[in-house]
């Protein structure tokens, strides 16, 4: 039994948006298959671990063990986040339905992500901070997010009802964008994720996106201190490039 769990490998998961919006609660719903009796801020980052059947009723099935790592989403902590960015190897968005505005801000958690997911110091330029996306054809085009596999989650369904009157519900675009499946929760109803639910059934599908893009790149060699963008992305290289050669002139 101790040889078959040492063979059992892993995924990280970052789960990002803004402070308030439920990312602890869901994390805990998505492990514990439970509510959160008592939630709290989260300062820096909290990690809980999932067991989940990679292509579950296949030949290929195996257990792989997802850590989802929780981050603060406090603007206080925006210059000392990244060092929880690397590697990841998929990410989920989540806002409040209730909140316009942390729908919209689901666009800057994914860019600061995939920005500064490298670690070293050349991921952190401030060249990207002042990058317009859509002026180059779209974010999904640009930031190379079809790569990345994210997920989208709205949460506090259950509150939709109560501000129904001055909230308009919508989907998220950046969900469109980057072509990743979305799902709405209420966190404390452990209904919103039962197996076999479409919520749940999309989220599975979303893990086996995740495990195969870890056993894509660790079959390839990929140096230290590079972010995503300057990886996949040679646009963002060519534009990076651009503005070094600027600089030192």
């Amino acid at each position: 039994m101790a040889n078959h769990a040492n063979a059992i490998n892993k995924v990280k998961i970052l789960v990002v948006g803004d402070s308030g919006v439920g990312k602890s609660s869901l994390v805990h719903l998505i492990c514990h298959g439970q509510a959160l009796s008592n939630s709290s801020w989260t300062i820096g980052c909290s990690v809980e671990v999932r067991v989940h059947e990679y292509r579950e009723g296949t030949p290929s099935q195996r257990p792989y063990f997802v850590e989802l790592w929780d981050v603060g989403g406090s603007n206080s902590h925006k210059n000392a986040r990244h060092v929880f960015y690397n590697p990841v190897h998929g990410i989920i968005l989540v806002h409040d339905l209730t909140n316009r505005k942390s729908q919209l801000n689901l666009r800057r958690w994914l860019s600061e992500v995939l920005i500064k997911e490298g670690g070293g110091t050349k991921a952190r330029t401030p060249l990207v901070e002042e990058f317009d996306a859509e002026q180059f054809g779209g974010f999904a085009q640009v930031y190379g997010v079809k790569k990345m596999p994210v997920f989208v989650v709205g949460t506090k369904q259950d509150q939709i009802a109560e501000v129904r009157t001055s909230v308009r519900v919508r989907t998220s675009s950046i969900a469109d964008e980057c072509a990743a499946d979305e799902i709405s929760v209420n966190c404390h109803d452990q209904r919103s994720l039962a197996p076999g639910s479409s919520n749940a059934v999309k989220l599975s599908r979303f893990f086996d996106k995740v495990i195969e893009r870890q056993q894509t790149t660790t079959s390839r060699a990929e140096p230290a201190g590079i972010s995503f963008l300057e990886r996949e992305n040679s646009m963002y290289r060519r534009n990076k490039s651009v503005s070094s050669f600027i600089a030192s002139n």
